[in-house]
């Protein structure tokens, strides 16, 4: 069977999706997992595009090993040089860069002449290969171009340098046939194409970017790109965990197969899913909680006979298992950190101190632990470690009650030390409380989304919150997770504001360094 390598976009097209804003720390926990995954490239960020991103990228680079580590680029000299500093400590850095390429976008986004488009992507590549030993170069708008151009260009960007070829379907307007023929027409017609990787990215505007990523390894591609859960601009992108499992299912139609893990598929779907405050529906394919679920009085009486007749994907294939009681009130400091290595999970002394002591907190008020509880107390701790003075939680009161007007009363400590407190109504408990909050602290604060959702199932499970706010005209999320629905919603729209707090200390102190 022929090897499909695949590259993950998760960092970078991912973090493209609307509202999504991860950190330095919550960008390498997600590469570390996508690491254990077994993803052949990451592209880790565009670190041209701020500071943040820059060290971010370079951070990943630093630390990642087994995994070839990519940075996107523009055509332009100078983000081909940050993007050298960011990656020049990677094992196998890699440089992405892209130009359009279709008529449309060469008239009216680029104004350049199909002539100067070929000009600039050889000249770049050229000057990009005296620093990184991998280019992928990307034909943007690829699958609405001129096929007999595109195989123009791509056959010099070869000539200039290029080891990968991308053809992406930007703005998923293909269908899979005509994906299909367009890289077999590539592949025909480009008389050096055997000697890079062809590439598929797809996106899923039409909801077929997993049919389209396919048929292009039907017809020559030998790697796809994408991302997990599918998340990224618009409608996002192909679904790296559907392609795989699809390929491992059907691998007596297809002949090919990945170096992906399986069984770290819900590990890095969940991670992925936390970390970016975006929901996978219960009915997707994979990894939705639904996925594995039987309604139908039929399909359980098939099931429970025989899994196969209604299952052809177990549970265990992608890592999904039974959340049984792990640990317990009575479980020591050793037993709960051999758990957190079993999770995958590297944490400092210090950490492994602040998770012990959040988990035997939780098991005075819940009797079954389960691996889920433990990954969202532990991704709660290990992205949250950022040495900047915040808002925290003293105290919160909530009164209401059918006949009764609901009152929240808060105290915070504020970044300067000072205890404030104060109390609000609203018409409901969640308003009052975030009235209340956004009375104490001193940005200028909108409620964009709120959700709840629990972690596991039970009575007693963890509540966990996700808000969306406007922090003085900047859109951030935050998260909380809290044994009390009203105090994980307090915990996520402090996290939130805490985390637009951090973000300007780093870009003011950005500032100063530059200044210098």
């Amino acid at each position: 069977m022929s090897r499909i390598k695949i590259f993950d976009t998760t960092l970078r097209d991912g973090e493209q999706s609307p509202g999504v804003n991860l950190n330095k720390l919550e960008k390498l926990e997600i590469a570390k997992q996508l690491e254990r995954l077994g993803v052949d490239r990451m592209e880790a960020g565009f670190p041209a595009s701020s500071e943040g991103d820059f060290q971010a990228v370079k951070a990943i680079a630093d630390t990642i090993k087994h995994t070839s580590v990519t940075a996107l680029s523009r055509t332009v000299k100078s983000d081909i040089d940050i993007a050298w500093e960011a990656l020049k400590g990677a094992d196998e850095p890699c440089l992405h860069i892209f130009l359009a390429t279709s008529p449309i976008h060469m008239t009216y986004k680029l104004r350049k002449t199909p002539d100067e488009v070929i000009a600039t992507a050889t000249e770049m590549v050229a000057y990009a290969k005296k620093k990184f030993p991998q280019i992928e170069w990307s034909a943007e708008d690829a699958s609405r171009s001129d096929w007999s151009f595109l195989a123009q260009i791509v056959e010099k960007v070869i000539d200039a340098g290029a080891t990968v070829i991308n053809l992406p379907d930007t703005v998923g307007y293909t269908t899979p046939k005509e994906y299909g023929d367009m890289f077999k027409y590539i592949r025909e017609n480009v008389p050096n194409i055997d000697q890079v990787t062809l590439s598929c990215h797809c996106h899923n505007d039409l909801g077929i970017a997993v049919a389209n990523s396919i048929a292009a390894v039907e017809n020559g591609a030998t790697q796809i790109e994408g991302t997990i859960n599918g998340i990224g601009e618009r409608a996002g992108n192909a679904a790296l965990e559907e392609i795989a499992v699809a390929l491992n299912i059907r691998s007596d139609f297809y002949s090919f197969q990945t170096n992906l893990n399986l069984k770290e598929v819900k590990r890095t779907s969940d991670m992925v899913a936390k970390l970016t405050g975006m929901y996978i529906q219960a009915n997707k394919a994979v990894v939705g909680r639904n996925a594995f679920a039987h309604e139908s009085g039929i399909h359980q009486d098939g099931v429970l006979k025989h899994a196969s007749t209604y299952e052809i994907i177990t549970p265990e294939l992608v890592g999904v298992n039974a959340n049984t009681l792990f640990l317990g009130k009575h479980s020591g400091r050793h037993a709960f950190k051999e758990k957190v290595t079993e999770l995958g999970i590297e944490l400092s002394e210090d950490n492994i101190n602040k998770a012990f002591a959040a988990f035997k907190q939780l098991t005075d008020h819940k009797k079954e632990v389960t691996d889920d509880d433990i990954f969202t107390i532990i991704t709660e701790i290990q992205t949250n470690t950022a040495s900047v003075d915040k808002y925290k939680l003293e105290m919160f009161q909530i009164q209401y009650g059918s006949n009764n007007i609901p009152t929240a009363a808060v105290e915070l400590k504020t970044p300067a030390g000072k205890v404030v407190k104060t109390a609000c109504t609203g018409n409901g408990s969640v308003e009052a409380l975030y009235r209340t909050l956004e009375a104490l602290t001193e940005e200028e604060t909108k409620l964009i989304d709120y959700q709840i959702n629990s972690v596991g199932g039970g009575k007693d499970a963890l509540a966990e919150s996700r808000v969306q706010l406007m922090v003085n005209g900047k859109t951030v999320n935050g998260r909380g997770a809290a044994q009390d629905v009203m105090e994980a919603s307090v915990q996520a729209y402090l996290n939130a504001v805490n985390r637009y707090i951090i973000q300007q200390v780093n870009t003011d102190k950005q500032k100063v360094v530059k200044s210098h």
